[in-house]
């Protein structure tokens, strides 16, 4: 089962289309079922987050899907209302981001400067989170929830994790050797013997380039499904849906590739830099 996060949103799609379908507008459904639009513009829109077995069964009837259609998309309610692991770190990680993440087939990333979260060793993740004003508690909740989501890079539904690493990300932990040899190795050990891994280290001498306006993710699913992108801020950032707003970020991603260097000549310059700690 894909992440409960995105059984939400194709849901919704599915809910979507079948309304369509079937030939009706949302007052329509919503004079039938004696519900208001806004019920069910946000079940349409995955705003509402759990439309219950019983809501999904009204509709389906309506629409007129019955049998082992109407029995896959009840299925599909189910799983969207599982509570996921990340839930319980919502303090420390974007649950919408982790969400999609944890169903994504596809992940371009690119930190700015910063090690990738899922990259990083818990050395480094915990010196970011006390860096960025965690306490002792925070920290190890940090580091517990990074070390989770590391995990979707062994995920079998995964196809590609490719990573644009900023040379300078590894030169601003360059005061702590240790760490710093942590997490070359690390880089070097993905680098070279996972097959869904690419990394590209982003030299200080390429000077300002497409990536400047900051860190972000691109995320690509199956089943035909559109991408999305994850643009990091301040605030802690945002899902951006839209066409042309994905495809801006996947233009920058591109950019930033070209300017970046081989996987291959960055695994030598990790390999000298880690002689060097």
């Amino acid at each position: 089962m894909t992440s409960p996060t995105v059984r939400r949103r194709r849901l919704s799609a599915e809910l979507r289309r079948r309304r369509v379908q079937a030939g009706m507008t949302l007052s329509d459904v919503a004079d039938v079922l004696e519900w208001s639009p806004a019920k069910l513009g946000h079940i349409e829109t995955g705003i509402r987050k759990w439309p219950s077995v019983m809501e999904v069964s009204a509709l389906l009837k309506l629409y007129g899907v019955t049998g082992g259609q109407r029995e896959a998309i009840l299925t599909m309610v189910r799983e969207s209302r599982l509570r996921p692991w990340w839930t319980e770190y919502e303090d420390v990680i974007s649950s919408a981001y982790v969400g999609n993440e944890a169903g994504a087939v596809a992940i371009d990333t690119y930190a700015g400067m910063v090690v990738p979260d899922l990259l990083q060793v818990p050395e480094y993740t915990a010196a970011l989170a006390r860096s960025q004003g965690y306490d002792e508690t925070g920290v190890e909740r940090m580091v517990a929830a990074f070390l989770k989501r590391q995990e979707v890079l062994d995920r079998d539904s995964l196809e590609r994790y490719h990573a644009v690493v900023e040379e300078d990300a590894l030169r601003r932990v360059s005061g702590d050797p240790e760490l710093l040899h942590a997490q070359l190795r690390r880089l070097i050990d993905l680098g070279r013997g996972h097959d869904r891994v690419v990394i590209r280290l982003l030299p200080t001498s390429a000077g300002l380039h497409a990536g400047s306006a900051g860190p972000f993710t691109v995320l690509e699913f199956d089943e035909g499904e559109a991408s999305l992108a994850f643009v990091e801020a301040t605030h802690g950032g945002g899902i951006v849906e839209s066409e042309d707003a994905v495809a801006a970020c996947q233009e920058v991603w591109r950019r930033l590739t070209a300017a970046a260097s081989s996987p291959e000549a960055t695994l030598t310059t990790l390999k000298r830099l880690s002689l060097l700690t």
